[in-house]
């Protein structure tokens, strides 16, 4: 059994409105009982003039009614004179009726699909979303907030073995990555965009230039002279003919580089596509990509490069969480207030968020609306009702002492109206 929930009268106007009950409770007291002794007094001078029997009549009937209607507000409460009446305490006596029908009427009158969806259409996320993050000082508190969440979250990362788990589950994707067609897709745009063609431009221009190099001439002219007969290398022919051949050579590719449509161009197109949809499609290409792919993944310098990334990582958060240095939430806070600046000027993405929130918390509403009513129930179960009774008396007790007034007014007024009737019936 859960314990009573307890209440203190410490609402503004609390105490005032007590007094006041209990100066109203007073006064219907008082009246009460003047009618009683005022039924007393006319009814021991009715011998002396019969107008008492009005007076007498008005006073019982407002009795009467000041009576009943003190006992019908005492009953709503408690029991009257502390008697074991039936049908009274009524508050007390059906708490647990009245907290489930309170439960359920909040959870079919005001959860309902419909006007929780209304109530939710009439607010602007959105723009609140926006509001929020383009203020400096929220976007500034929001990013320290973060900061200090973040090394906490990296600590937990590691200590539940999260980690570890992300590693071999990355593995395990990259592992199942078919490299080739990526690759050979990677190279088709590369060719479709001509830029190997600015690697070709630059692969004549290097052998331009090393063919002109004295050490290259000299290399190339050995190999000639070891391969031409005595006769000639007396004539230095070997000296001749490199001379030919390299100016045969660079002028060749002085030609293909100043010649976008050259035939080689062409030649050099086509021997790249080759490659490239044997790369797609060989398998003996495919297997040489994959086998480097598992080789580089299963490299320890790579395992290395992973931690020390983390390592560098988790200090440089904790750096910025302890206020050490202000540069990462300068830069987050500076970009929530980008994003709230972008989320003002674009109408079509509060809306989409709009419709977001409204649908997610509709739903939510929508599941948890029975535990709501449970919880009200509950909560209501839980009260300490004599406590209760006493606020509700400070709130509204007022007003029920008024019916004691009523009460004594339209019960005299009905008695003097049935002692007139009777009077005028007894002259006929």
């Amino acid at each position: 059994m859960a314990p009573s929930a307890t209440f203190s009268f410490d609402s503004p106007g609390d105490a005032e409105r007590a007094a006041e009950l209990r100066r109203v409770k007073a006064l219907a007291t008082l009246v009460l009982a003047s009618t009683l002794a005022l039924f007393v007094v006319a009814k021991w001078l009715l011998p002396v003039h019969p107008a008492f029997g009005f007076i007498a009549a008005f006073a019982e009937a407002a009795t009467i009614g000041g009576l009943a209607d003190w006992y019908a507000v005492v009953a709503l409460f408690k029991r009257p004179l502390g008697l074991p009446i039936p049908h009274t305490a009524i508050i007390q006596s059906n708490q647990a009726r009245i907290a489930d029908k309170l439960g359920e009427f909040i959870q079919v009158h005001f959860l309902e699909a419909g006007p929780v969806e209304a109530k939710l259409n009439e607010i602007d996320f959105g723009s609140f979303v926006a509001d929020w993050l383009r203020d400096r000082k929220r976007s500034d508190d929001l990013a320290r907030f973060a900061l200090r969440l973040l090394p906490e979250a990296f600590s937990a990362t590691e200590s539940s073995g999260l980690m570890t788990f992300i590693i071999r589950r990355m593995s395990s994707q990259l592992q199942a990555i078919d490299l080739a067609p990526l690759v050979a897709g990677t190279l088709r745009g590369f060719v479709a965009e001509r830029r190997h063609q600015i690697l070709f431009d630059d692969l004549l221009r290097v052998m331009h230039d090393t063919l002109n190099q004295k050490e290259t001439m000299a290399m190339i002219r050995e190999k000639v002279r070891a391969e031409l007969p005595t006769l000639l290398r007396l004539y230095r022919a070997d000296k001749f003919l490199v001379n030919k051949i390299v100016a045969s050579a660079t002028a060749f590719f002085d030609e293909v580089r100043s010649d976008p449509k050259h035939p080689f161009r062409g030649e050099f197109d086509r021997m790249v596509l080759t490659f490239v949809d044997r790369l797609g499609t060989d398998q003996a290409y495919i297997g040489r990509i994959d086998g480097l792919k598992r080789d580089l993944l299963a490299r320890p310098e790579l395992a290395d490069l992973a931690r020390t990334v983390w390592a560098n990582t988790r200090a440089f958060i904790e750096r910025s969480a302890t206020g050490e240095t202000q540069v990462l939430q300068h830069h987050l806070a500076g970009m929530f207030v980008a994003a709230g600046e972008a989320l003002a000027g674009d109408a079509e993405l509060r809306g989409e968020i709009n419709k977001g929130l409204v649908t997610v918390l509709r739903s939510f509403v929508a599941d948890q609306k029975s535990g709501v009513s449970t919880f009200i129930s509950d909560q209501v179960k839980s009260w300490n009702m004599a406590q209760l009774i006493s606020l509700i008396e400070i709130n509204i007790g007022r007003d029920l002492q008024y019916i004691r007034f009523n009460g004594s007014l339209i019960g005299g007024l009905a008695g003097l109206t049935l002692y007139s009737v009777e009077f005028l019936l007894r002259l006929l």
